[in-house]
Formats: C-alpha cells, sequence, structure tokens
C-alpha cells in the first residue's frame, strides 16, 4: 500500500530550513534505503505544504517519519497527517487496475 504523509508549513519555513536541512534530508535518504519512501518534497509557488510518499504494509513508517523528522521538532510543520492512497495506475500501483 501507499501512503502520503502531507505537512503544512509554517509561512517563513524557507528562510528558516536551512538549519534543520541536513538532518531532514538524513532521515528522509536512510527511509528510502530501508525502502520505506519512495518520493518527497515541498509544494512551490507558495512553499506551503511538503508530501511524501511511502511504501508499506501500514502507516507506520510515515507516522514515525513525521514525529522524529527535524522539521516538524522544530516547529516548522504546523500540521501533518497520513492518509492511506489507492494507487491504481502506474509503475509499482498497490493495485494495478485497468
Amino acid at each position: 500500500m501507499h501512503y502520503l504523509l502531507m505537512y503544512d508549513l509554517v509561512p517563513d519555513y524557507v528562510e528558516r530550513r536551512g538549519a534543520y536541512r541536513d538532518a531532514h534530508l538524513t532521515l528522509a535518504w536512510a527511509a528510502v534505503e530501508r525502502g520505506e519512501l519512495l518520493l518527497g518534497g515541498a509544494l512551490i509557488e507558495p512553499t506551503d505544504g511538503a508530501v511524501l510518499l511511502f511504501t508499506g504494509e501500514s502507516s507506520a513508517a510515515a507516522e514515525a517519519f513525521a514525529k522524529a523528522d527535524p522539521y516538524v521538532l522544530a516547529g516548522l510543520v504546523t500540521r501533518w497527517r497520513v492518509r492511506e492512497w489507492m494507487t491504481v495506475v502506474g509503475e509499482g500501483a498497490a493495485r494495478p487496475t485497468r
């Protein structure tokens, strides 16, 4: 299954993220190496949110990521949530449907 971790960001996120960016990216790449995180990044124009795509049997990896994320811990994320995403089209879809 796929899970979307969605962040709402503070208005000055771009200016404040520098101090936490390396630690955030280290956490993200470790999740990639474990096969949990497929894609992630900020929404732009405006940069008011971010979305990370996780894969697994449950939402546990996405939730654990958010709870450990330096951006969340430093208050750059005002709200986060995980939603199960039923993927049906594309390479790697959880339930390919034609």
